[in-house]
């Protein structure tokens, strides 16, 4: 038999050992319980939609994966002709509201963690991968929707990465009234505003000479005095005098500082947000309030989670009009950067706590029953199957990371004792079999 070379395809490399795989479920364990501590209800969508739903928006074809079975037939299904992996999960999620709009209570509160598949050029060492998993949250109205939810989301983010203890960051805001109102006042075609706020969306990742030449190529009269403007580092109070100053609509100005007022009430400290111009969120749809969220200290992994306000989610959709604001967390490529900085936390590396040795086959039928009584108190508890050498049973428990190791062979259990050993501080215990939940207990957790 010929051996298949056991390789990953590119892209879809973030396979990880199982105490990895245990910190990249307990950072999706964090996130979860930050969002339903909001409020947020879970949903999640089909890996697969039809091809017309996520191409809707346009300008996304070569990012998506179509469906097809590598036999194919005249008997072609419906997934395989019409189907296609989702890139991300607002559109889902627009298709979802738009059908089960009767059956929501509005303002509806989601959240959503699940893969998307994305057919962009991989870069590990920047951590883009063409299958990640992402974090989103939205709040999402009937015809009107609160700035005050727009102010919430910072909140959420606060306590998300506050509770992630990766360093001091800082949620960045914007509005995109404003940034229009900007390339108004700096005379900006009208025709040319998507390609210069797309330019304007690099000026913290790509040197100013080269954004300046990108601005006078979109017809920018005054692109140097516009690069400054967005790029000097301000307090909010500073940027917010200095939009007035210019004299943009008085309105657009307001709002902004009625967001960063009430993100303020929502208890998010001065130090952990601010208004910066520099923020443009390059997508057409994002009407409002816009946020980027990066660490202090590690500039260069970008923005750690991003999203904004919208006018309509699922005009593609449906008549009504469903006004929105949502964040997404990229948790694939976040992990990545964490873990290549030396932030992540390290969880233990076995969800099994107990691990009964079998030092004799005969009582193969005692070992299962201790196995047994643990597991009913809540104790995750595992058993050594295989014959092998007490020392080989103990290496094996040291290296999977267990905390405690039951010892009992035919000495043990003619006294009715089983040692509890503490695989931490290497020290061990006799106790009577029916005392041993309360004797584990102790040693896991002190009582």
């Amino acid at each position: 038999m010929q051996k298949v070379r056991p390789a990953l395809l590119r892209g879809f490399d973030q396979e990880y050992l199982p105490h990895e795989q245990l910190q990249f479920n307990a950072l999706i364990g964090l996130v979860r319980a930050n969002f339903e501590r909001y409020g947020f209800l879970p949903i999640e969508t089909p890996s697969a939609e039809r091809k017309e739903i996520l191409t809707s928006k346009g300008g996304v074809e070569k990012e998506i994966y179509a469906l097809a079975r590598l036999a194919a037939g005249e008997d072609e299904d419906e997934a395989s002709t019409k189907g296609a992996l989702r890139f991300d999960l607002t559109v889902p999620l627009a298709r979802y509201v738009a059908m089960r709009e009767r059956e929501l209570a509005f303002p509806f509160r989601r959240y959503q963690i699940q893969r998307v598949w994305r057919g962009e050029t991989p870069q590990a060492s920047k951590g883009r991968f063409r299958e990640f998993y992402q974090c989103d949250i939205d709040i999402i109205n009937r015809e009107r929707l609160s700035i005050l939810a727009e102010a919430e989301i910072p909140s959420v983010i606060h306590s998300v990465f506050g509770e992630m203890a990766i360093g001091a960051f800082r949620i960045r805001i914007n509005n995109r009234k404003v940034l229009k109102a900007l390339l108004q006042k700096f005379e900006v075609p009208q025709a040319n505003s998507a390609a210069v706020l797309r330019v304007l969306d690099k000026v913290d990742r790509e040197p100013a000479a080269r954004i300046l030449e990108d601005l006078r190529r979109e017809g920018v009269p005054r692109a140097a005095a516009l690069h400054q403007l967005m790029t000097t580092r301000r307090s909010t109070g500073e940027t917010l005098d200095a939009l007035k100053g210019l004299g943009l609509d008085p309105g657009a100005v307001e709002e902004l500082a009625q967001v960063a007022a009430a993100i303020r009430k929502f208890g998010v400290p001065e130090a952990a947000f601010g208004i910066d111009l520099a923020v443009v969120r390059g997508l057409d749809y994002y009407t409002g309030t816009i946020y980027e969220t990066t660490l202090e200290s590690y500039p260069e992994l970008g923005s750690i989670c991003s999203g904004g306000r919208y006018d309509d989610l699922a005009s593609y959709f449906t008549d009504t009009r469903l006004p929105g604001v949502g964040i997404s967390i990229g948790l694939t490529r976040l992990f990545s950067k964490l873990k290549e900085a030396g932030l992540l936390r390290e969880p233990a590396r076995t969800p099994a706590e107990a691990l009964v040795v079998t030092m004799d086959g005969r009582y193969l039928e005692r070992y299962l029953d201790m196995a047994r009584a643990l597991r009913g108190a809540g104790i995750n508890t595992e058993v050594y199957l295989e014959q092998a050498k007490l020392k080989n049973q103990l290496a094996y428990a040291d290296r999977k990371g267990f905390r405690v190791a039951l010892i009992a062979g035919e000495d043990e259990f003619a006294r009715n004792m089983v040692q509890v050993k503490n695989l931490l501080s290497k020290t061990a215990r006799d106790h009577p079999l029916e005392e041993v939940v309360a004797a584990v207990k102790e040693t896991l957790y002190g009582a």
